[in-house]
């Protein structure tokens, strides 16, 4: 397979401005589907995807024997669902995160995954951008001597915008679950450990779902803490403070699109090196990378088991919360 053919489920905002401009423009990738019964709702893609099929269902666009891959930028209570009838219809699935709402549903995604023999992944685009690979070197290199502590923070302000389902609770929606995926998995990629303990949750809910979340918690050998809100004005950043050094990401979740990629260590004697990507776009590099796997078995970096594992530090992280209501 030469070029993988790719179908979305549903016209979402997101898919449109993002995931279905970067497949378009992948390597070894054709936006070659999109599933809606909103033929309006369809125009903007096609303005960029001359010659798209457009079926009026997801189950057509499932049926669709020319379609290789499907992306799935669907609510999250509805991507188990609908993850599960892609594979079974004998397509490769990126589904966008959080993939689940609980670990455990991993373990039908996992099983279906290993019995269709097809790639199965979580839309965990980050972790594809060489900003992260780097800083997962220097931490193994020993340059910032022993880590001792993460710090993470991602905010964004929703407030006014009560019709999305980020807002809504029978959509899976919430803070922890939209941007707590990055500030936590963020950690466990760069370092390779696991939480061992949470120690603290102060979880600020609205309408049933989570609009601010403090977070501590410790790994072999650090401590760990993370702020994630949708009611704070826009903020990213993650460091990793070590004996000897530190190494920050001041975009570590939205590269190029929130502010420039950058890496900046600091290292004893005043020495701060800084490297920047410019114009790399990680969601198509996610895509490529996805492609490349599905064409000649590359090894993927967010296999479904490295999602789970994000996905039980939440499952943690809701069980030990002491919730304030507001608004």
């Amino acid at each position: 397979m030469s070029v993988v053919r790719w179908g979305i489920l549903g016209a979402a905002k997101f898919a449109q401005e993002h995931m279905a401009r970067a497949i378009h423009a992948a390597d070894g990738a054709e936006f070659a589907a999109l599933a809606t019964s909103h033929a309006e709702k369809a125009a903007p893609f096609a303005a960029f995807a001359p010659g798209l099929t457009v079926h009026d269902s997801y189950e057509a666009l499932l049926a669709d024997p020319s379609i290789d891959a499907v992306y799935i930028p669907l609510p999250n209570h509805l991507h188990v669902e609908w993850t599960l009838k892609a594979i079974a219809a004998g397509k490769h699935v990126l589904c966008e995160k959080p993939m689940t709402l609980h670990a455990s549903e991993f373990d039908q995604l996992i099983a279906a995954r290993d019995a269709s023999e097809r790639l199965v992944a979580e839309a965990y685009m980050i972790v594809h951008h060489p900003q992260y690979t780097r800083a997962k070197e220097i931490i193994a290199e020993g340059a910032i001597g022993e880590l001792r502590h993460v710090d993470a923070y991602f905010t964004f302000n929703n407030e006014l915008d009560a019709s999305n389902i980020r807002n809504k609770p029978e959509t899976g929606g919430g803070g922890l679950r939209d941007i707590g995926v990055y500030t936590f998995g963020s950690a466990r990629f760069v370092t390779g450990a696991e939480p061992t303990e949470i120690t603290h949750a102060d979880l600020t809910l609205e309408n049933d779902v989570d609009v601010i979340a403090r977070v501590g918690a410790r790994f072999e050998g650090f401590s760990y803490s993370a702020f994630v809100s949708m009611r704070l004005y826009n903020r990213q950043h993650i460091c990793f403070h070590g004996s000897g050094g530190s190494v920050t990401l001041t975009c570590p979740y939205n590269a190029n699109v929130f502010d420039q990629a950058e890496l900046v260590l600091e290292e004893p004697g005043g020495v701060r090196t800084v490297e920047r990507w410019t114009g790399l776009n990680q969601y198509v590099l996610q895509v490529e990378a996805f492609c490349a796997s599905v064409r000649d078995g590359t090894p993927y970096a967010c296999p479904l088991e490295f999602s789970r594992g994000t996905q039980e530090m939440m499952d943690q992280v809701f069980a030990k919360g002491g919730v304030t209501h507001g608004g």
